[in-house]
């Protein structure tokens, strides 16, 4: 009534993992979403549909999965999940329900998967690895998981304004990534603490060619 335009910014990976749990409940299966329970990401997917879902975080919670003989099955994942944590959890719904169905292409989400490769091949170069993001952000957390498997110390900080002086101690080598949805200028003020505080050099990881593009609201 007010004239204003509203537009939906939804992840378009994250409505696609909304349609395929549609998709599926309309085909009659029970829907097994991996992911975090609580996670905001989670939450949304499950409310796409009135019952019919549930939501396991770890290869225990699926070995004690029970279902009425006869129920078919689909699964979907968050998509800012681990890609290690992730398989092995799919590894397991497959062996439970044999005929458990899914639609094709994994739903991590790309820029997630690059970034953990990134960081699982910076980690064991790094004497401290520092990871920008929320701590309530799934891909963030996950980071900074990964980077604690070969980095000796590993932190997951909100900005610059939480790093500890006593960290860069002895530290030749700093390394710093971020979550998905932390801004650029956060990684870039970060890298400028580290300047004053003694780096001499930056050195720029080359990234990964983003070959996926979205078009963008037709209202735009």
């Amino acid at each position: 009534d007010k004239g204003r335009v509203i537009i939906d910014a939804t992840c378009p990976l994250v409505m696609k993992v909304h349609r395929e749990v549609v998709l599926m409940h309309e085909k009659g299966l029970l829907v097994i979403m991996v992911g975090h329970k609580g996670h905001a990401e989670v939450e949304g997917t499950m409310g796409q549909i009135e019952g019919g879902i549930v939501c396991v975080s770890s290869v225990e919670e699926v070995r004690k999965l029970s279902f009425p003989a006869g129920v078919k099955t689909g699964f979907v994942t968050q998509t800012t999940l681990s890609i290690d944590e992730t398989q092995e959890i799919v590894t397991e719904l497959r062996l439970r329900f044999p005929g458990i169905e899914s639609m094709g292409e994994a739903d991590i989400c790309y820029a997630t998967h690059s970034r953990q490769a990134a960081v699982r091949d910076l980690a064991g170069k790094a004497d401290l690895f520092l990871v920008i993001g929320s701590k309530t952000s799934s891909n963030s957390n996950r980071l900074r998981d990964l980077a604690a498997q070969t980095c000796e110390e590993a932190y997951l900080i909100d900005s610059c304004a939480d790093i500890d002086l006593a960290w860069l101690e002895g530290k030749a080598t700093v390394a710093v990534t971020a979550g998905a949805s932390a801004p650029e200028h956060l990684v870039q003020e970060t890298v400028d603490f580290l300047k004053r505080h003694g780096a001499d050099s930056v050195l720029t990881m080359p990234g990964v060619p983003d070959t996926i593009h979205f078009p963008l609201p037709t209202m735009i």
